[in-house]
């Protein structure tokens, strides 16, 4: 038995019309870091609160530790929880908002001032020991939340969207920091997020929903290479994957601008004789421009023009039109282009995907 299990977990709220959460099934081992992700309303932080214990299981089961949890109030779980908003006393100090909950829980003063010690100095907070809140930056207070779950000693951690209140840089900071913290603590994570990029960079595994689905669970890489359906594939990825309407024909590719590109036989192996109206997808750092590999596959190339650029340092990313769709490709800082400028590319046939019109399901 996995360290925590959802078996066919079902959340309707009172009232809807339909369900929030739908037959949510998925075994977490212990030490792994998981995290959610999807966009806003699909059921991830429901999910979350549901193995917190703060919303009601409709139907379903809920395991820790092989302990059916469904009817266990939240402070008998064994878990930690990290919020989105803080939710720091502003009157009590940094030590004392980490203490506040092992005063509560009556344990001895001599394991609290250990436990506060060994945090604060873990989170670096040791220089602001003795301020409160309000005279603490957003990446402070986020550590101060850290420290309050982690001296509980649980084995589980919940966190919803830790986050999203802090700035660009501040994100990256603290997202090498609570995994770091995960890595030395050897505690079961579940972190829920709606960023992309933190959940890919922290997670062992993601687990990615829509409308209160789980579409795929994954390691990283695994979803990114190879996504179940359109919306992983575009979720999944920034810029996002392009996407081609198109009409496949014998070998011949024919996009509904009237484009056309072949596929080599590799690839239409791969579709096991599928034919007719298909979706294309391929990532913007597939579209390749530079000089080895348009003569590598000289016959398909294409141009365009660009109508649009952006200059991100280490890379850049040009966006045109092509097959009737906008598209960008992602290209290296050598490769530079300017907007009207005339650009010749290719796609490279082995990292295509192909979806179901109607289903959106990826065959390759």
């Amino acid at each position: 038995m996995s360290f925590i299990e959802l078996k066919n977990i079902y959340k309707k709220y009172p009232g809807a019309d339909k369900n929030s959460v739908s037959d949510v099934s998925l075994n977490i081992e212990e030490k792994e870091f998981i995290a959610f992700v999807g966009p806003s309303g699909c059921g991830k932080s429901t999910t979350l609160r549901m193995i917190a214990g703060f919303e009601e299981i409709t139907s379903g089961e809920l395991y820790i530790d092989g302990k059916k949890m469904n009817e266990v109030a939240p402070r008998d779980r064994g878990i930690a929880m990290v919020f989105q908003n803080y939710a720091l006393y502003p009157h009590m100090t940094v030590e004392k908002n980490i203490s506040y909950g092992l005063k509560n829980m009556k344990v001895p003063a001599d394991e609290i001032k250990r436990k506060v010690d060994w945090a604060i100095d873990i989170l670096g907070l040791e220089e602001y020991r003795k301020r409160k809140p309000k005279n603490l930056s957003g990446g402070q207070r986020q550590r101060v939340a850290l420290g309050r779950a982690i001296v509980k000693n649980q084995k589980v951690f919940l966190m919803d969207e830790p986050l999203s209140n802090l700035d660009a840089k501040l994100r990256v900071s603290m997202r090498n920091e609570i995994s770091k913290l995960h890595r030395e603590l050897g505690s079961t994570t579940i972190y829920v997020t709606h960023d992309q990029v933190e959940a890919m960079t922290m997670a062992d595994r993601i687990v990615i929903m829509k409308d209160g689905v789980v579409q795929q669970v994954g390691k990283p890489m695994d979803l990114y290479e190879h996504p179940a359906n359109k919306f992983v594939a575009g979720f999944i990825g920034s810029p996002q994957m392009n996407f081609y309407d198109v009409v496949l024909n014998g070998s011949t590719v024919t996009f509904k601008n009237g484009e056309k590109i072949n596929l080599p036989e590799s690839v239409l192996s791969k579709l096991s004789g599928r034919q007719g109206e298909l979706i294309l997808g391929i990532r913007g750092e597939d579209i390749k421009l530079d000089s080895q590999n348009i003569e590598l596959f000289k016959s398909e190339k294409q141009s365009a023009v660009v109508e649009n650029t952006e200059v991100m340092g280490n890379e850049n990313n040009l966006y045109f039109t092509f097959g009737g769709s906008a598209s960008v490709a992602r290209v290296s800082k050598y490769e530079i282009s300017k907007v009207g400028d005339e650009i010749e590319f290719v796609f490279n046939p082995s990292r295509m995907h192909f979806f179901d019109k109607e289903t959106e399901e990826c065959y390759i």
